[in-house]
């Protein structure tokens, strides 16, 4: 059975159907072989150099090009990118943020991969919205609101796990949704801590 794979026909198949990331599941369903055929195809062309391993039960087509953000969304669901590289990419914070971190109700997990490392932090259920899909770089993946990447962070500031930035941008920052969406964290430090900050944002600058 595994001789009827024919390389470059799976290759094909599979960008047809933007599964450039798969999961031997998946894999099995869009070309109805066994599970033992999927395991022996999958490790034979690891090898060849046709797939590259990601993760436990995730392979990508090694000479694709799915976006970070992509990545990301699809090794740990359900999960939308946040936090700094979501403030990142609205101008929030002037930085420039390498590593992609994202928001989960599931255990937090780090995943190191051939194409990079890939975050996840645990949020309540309750919490988990104020996301949805964005178009970035021709492709589509789950992302943060811009309010709710900072109520996010502002969460995990909250929670001493990270500290704060003293040079966020909220001139784009709706701050009435910005507080609703604290509101679900059901921590009322964060609302303090969203007042503390708009109060310094209207402080004159030092200049040194």
């Amino acid at each position: 059975m595994v001789k009827k794979l024919n390389r470059l026909q799976v290759e094909e198949k599979l960008k047809s159907l933007n599964l450039s990331i798969f999961t031997p599941r998946e894999f099995r369903d869009v070309f109805g072989v066994k599970k033992n055929t999927v395991s022996l195809y999958l490790k034979r062309n690891l090898k060849s150099g046709l797939f590259i391993k990601l993760r436990n039960g995730f392979y990508m087509l090694k000479d694709s090009r799915p976006s970070f953000y992509f990545i990301a969304n699809r090794l740990y669901q359900p999960s939308y990118v946040s936090l700094e590289k979501a403030l990142a990419h609205y101008g929030i914070i002037p930085e420039t943020i390498y590593s992609i971190t994202s928001i989960t109700t599931k255990p937090t997990r780090e995943f190191k991969t051939p194409q990079g490392i890939f975050s996840y932090q645990r949020i309540k259920k309750e919490a988990f919205i104020g996301y949805g899909p964005k178009e970035i770089n021709g492709t589509t993946v789950f992302f943060a609101e811009p309010e709710k990447a900072l109520a996010d962070y502002l969460y995990f500031v909250d929670l001493k796990k990270i500290s704060l930035n003293d040079r966020l941008d909220l001139k784009d920052i709706k701050k009435t949704k910005l507080l609703a969406l604290a509101h679900f964290f059901k921590r009322p430090n964060i609302l303090k801590l969203i007042e503390q900050i708009y109060v310094e944002q209207g402080k004159p600058r030092k200049i040194h």
